[in-house]
């Protein structure tokens, strides 16, 4: 899931990360490259601690709609990918009726692009999407 931090420096070295779609969520780094590794890993243990208050993952908005927001004023931009798989708990074998013209499709599409692996690796991160979990 793909999430805008905003990154502030006082000194052009450190950085503090916030993250505007996941309220409490803060981190820092002594670079800016550690600051969005730090960010990926506050975001990940933040959801995760969500979860398990049986909260939702919150959907992540675009830059565009944070970048007017005051409290980011002369903030650098960036947005970092966090895999949230870990998160959604194990495969669980379902059966799914489709029609044929479908599935046609879904294969035509997983035997062109390795990201999907499979029928299931297709329908979870399409699952993922339709639900803005990724």
């Amino acid at each position: 899931m793909k999430y805008p931090v905003v990154l502030h420096t006082d000194d052009g070295v450190n950085y503090g990360v916030t993250v505007p779609d996941v309220a409490g969520c803060f981190t820092a780094g002594k670079n800016h490259d550690e600051a969005l590794d730090m960010a990926v890993e506050a975001i990940f243990l933040h959801l995760e601690s969500l979860l398990e208050e049986g909260e939702d993952i919150p959907k992540a908005n675009t830059i565009t709609f944070h970048k007017y927001n005051p409290d980011y004023n002369d903030g650098i931009w960036a947005i970092v990918d966090v895999d949230i798989t870990p998160l959604l708990g194990k495969s669980e074998k379902i059966n799914v009726t489709l029609p044929h013209l479908l599935i046609s499709k879904i294969d035509r599409v997983v035997s062109s692009n390795p990201r999907y692996k499979s029928r299931s690796g297709f329908l979870a991160e399409a699952s993922k999407k339709a639900l803005e979990l990724a």
